[in-house]
């Protein structure tokens, strides 16, 4: 499988509007090899450079939007494949899953929800826009010890700043562990600890990996 040339023709079709023709490439190179290669050796690639381009304001939304779609639909294909999800370890514990307060970019997110799953965790997925209290209470009721955030600009990724200040007010900043991700963190790296956050990942298929760190500082 040649990565770079197949990104290139996916690249193509989306740029020329074909969501549904972008899919079925994807699935057929899935049935030659595996969704795990896909997606990490081809989709995630292309959906990192394209999330770049977007930010700099080289995309147009339309491109983007276009691209999300393509890889929400055969993520969701993925994770009803019995190979993909098989692979899935024994239960790690709970992480509470969301948006932050007036974000609205959930396809990081769904993302992160595929794979930490197919690795084990019970994710609690809160969806958009969520206030930064209800994510530490969700926490707390669930017994969770990872809380993780997306957001995708830096006016939003500052509210997650309320997050870590509430859960240093309860005293729980050794027991309760909070993951940031979305394109902003790729961009601006010094983000991750100005807000707050105990860790971030590249991408979707590196949180387990970031999750499973995070849970080995936890304390009780």
């Amino acid at each position: 499988m040649d990565k770079l040339e197949n990104q290139r023709i996916l690249a193509s079709l989306i740029g020329e509007g074909e969501k549904d023709k972008s899919v079925d490439l994807l699935l057929e190179w899935a049935s030659q090899s595996s969704f795990k290669e896909v997606i990490f050796n081809i989709l995630e690639p292309l959906l990192v450079q394209w999330g770049k381009l977007w930010m700099q304001g080289k995309l147009s939304l339309a491109h983007g939007y276009l691209s999300g779609k393509v890889a929400e639909e055969f993520y969701l294909i993925a994770s009803k494949n019995e190979e993909f999800m098989n692979s899935k370890a024994k239960n790690k514990g709970t992480i509470i899953l969301g948006n932050i307060e007036d974000d609205f970019h959930p396809l990081g997110r769904r993302l992160v929800n595929i794979f930490a799953t197919a690795a084990g965790w019970n994710i609690i997925d809160l969806g958009n826009d969520v206030p930064a209290e209800i994510f530490v209470e969700k926490a707390v009721e669930n017994q969770a010890k990872i809380i993780a955030v997306s957001a995708m600009m830096f006016t939003t990724a500052k509210n997650i700043l309320k997050i870590r200040t509430e859960i240093d007010r309860i005293f729980l900043s050794d027991k309760i562990k909070l993951a940031v991700g979305g394109a902003v963190f790729k961009l601006r790296p010094e983000l991750v600890e100005e807000i707050g956050g105990d860790g971030t990942a590249d991408n979707a298929i590196e949180a387990p990996a970031l999750f499973d760190s995070l849970l080995l500082k936890c304390k009780g």
